[in-house]
């Protein structure tokens, strides 16, 4: 089952995160970006895929300049419904912080195949290690490629790059691209008065 490993880590009498059950969303498939204070501040990358959402720690934020080749570091398999999850993570629980969603929308495959769904085309990719997809977000846009790094001695590293497009740049910061009054950075900033 994919998401055994996201139930086992998480005790839900303590945590608001949902449940883990497989579900589908309908139509279009869906991303989610989550901007997560936990032991250190990260990105969430997520794709729905296979009634699930696949997930990668970005520690840099995705960015829109193909010049920057960001580590993403895969994770286990998310419920479909965290898609919309923002809030506490307490204390003494797994990913303990605070969690918002960053950006959002909808995603395809990048190099379509006739009679073949969005859905299974991206799944074959991903067995593959190499996903080439379109972000339809707010902040993010066009072109995208996930790259799995072969030989790797410790844990499942990917990166994250843009493809050149109308929406590439030649400059780019997630952190500088985070709404003003955002919750992640109000909880960094107390923790921050806390230590001092």
């Amino acid at each position: 089952m994919p998401l055994e490993e996201y139930n086992k880590k998480r005790d839900f009498n303590q945590t608001a995160e949902p449940k883990g059950k497989t579900s589908r969303g309908k139509g279009k498939l869906r991303f989610v970006v989550q901007r997560h204070a936990a032991s250190r501040l990260h990105y969430d990358f997520r794709l729905e895929m296979d009634g699930v959402l696949k997930s990668w720690a970005v520690p840099k934020g995705p960015s829109l300049n193909p010049q920057d080749k960001r580590l993403a570091m895969m994770v286990e398999d998310h419920p479909y419904d965290y898609r919309t999850f923002e809030g506490t993570i307490p204390s003494g629980n797994y990913g303990a912080g605070e969690v918002e969603i960053w950006d959002e929308g909808t995603y395809e495959a990048l190099e379509k195949v006739k009679g073949k769904k969005d859905d299974t085309l991206m799944q074959a990719q991903l067995s593959e290690g190499s996903l080439k997809f379109i972000l339809h977000g707010k902040k993010l846009k066009g072109e995208f490629a996930l790259v799995r790094i072969k030989n790797s001695e410790s844990g499942d590293p990917w990166l994250l790059i843009k493809h050149r497009d109308e929406f590439a740049t030649d400059s780019y910061d997630a952190e500088q691209n985070t709404e003003p009054d955002s919750k992640v950075s109000a909880y960094l900033a107390s923790k921050k008065k806390a230590e001092k």
